[in-house]
């Protein structure tokens, strides 16, 4: 999944981009963002280079639906939510300064502060919903990937897929500040430096955090396995 490019802007009355899902790699070159001038890509994108939005997008995307899905559980708030998200990014590129972080960092501190608000404001629907609904069309994203092999016999995806879901769901569980660690931490492999600037708390807290929620997300697994056995 991608999202298109949006209309040339101009740098001080930018419009928000059109985005729609659809693949925005087409015709870019693979580079690693490493190698990026993540500076010199804002500043294109700001005077309206669609070829520097559609890089950025592609670069990031999956991380920020990974995020997205990781909090929601649905695949389709979690595309909601990404969409949301890049149109923030958008309209606050000019707030983007390298010298504070890196773009990746920015831009998982925009995300994760639009879940929370988003968190906060469907608190009352989420007790009534389900996690389970369209857990079968996120096949790109598992909790459990590290775990998975090439070719599983249809036995071992079924399998695979319940654990999956049972493990999304104990993630649900799991208290806000320590689920946000453990997904910044276990699921996009940022180091604890960047989650202290993303959640703007000292490093010995995030430690703590990412340690009490595993523990939590263990013990919440087990009291599930118990369960069904």
């Amino acid at each position: 999944m991608g999202l298109a490019s949006p209309s040339k802007p101009a740098r001080r009355t930018m419009e928000p981009p059109q985005l729609a899902l659809q693949p925005a790699s087409q015709a870019l070159v693979e580079v690693s963002p490493l190698e990026l001038d993540w500076s010199q890509i804002v500043r294109r994108c700001m005077d309206g280079d669609s070829g520097a939005w559609a890089e950025l997008v592609r670069t990031h995307h999956r991380r920020v639906y990974g995020l997205c899905y990781r909090f929601t559980g649905n695949p389709s708030d979690a595309e909601d939510l990404t969409q949301d998200v890049f149109l923030k990014i958008f309209s606050n590129l000019a707030r983007f300064d390298a010298a504070r972080g890196s773009l990746q960092v920015w831009i998982t501190t925009m995300t994760r502060n639009l879940l929370v608000d988003h968190f906060r404001r469907t608190r009352n629907q989420r007790a009534t919903g389900s996690l389970d609904d369209g857990w079968e069309s996120t096949d790109e994203l598992k909790p459990i990937d590290r775990l998975t092999s090439s070719g599983p016999s249809p036995l071992e995806s079924v399998a695979r897929r319940e654990l999956a879901k049972m493990v999304q769901q104990a993630l649900a569980r799991v208290s806000i500040d320590l689920r946000e660690a453990v997904i910044l931490r276990d699921l996009q492999d940022m180091d604890y430096k960047e989650i202290a600037c993303v959640l703007g708390i000292p490093e010995g807290t995030v430690k703590s955090r990412i340690s009490r929620g595993r523990a939590e997300l263990a013990r919440l697994l087990e009291r599930t396995k118990r369960e069904v056995m």
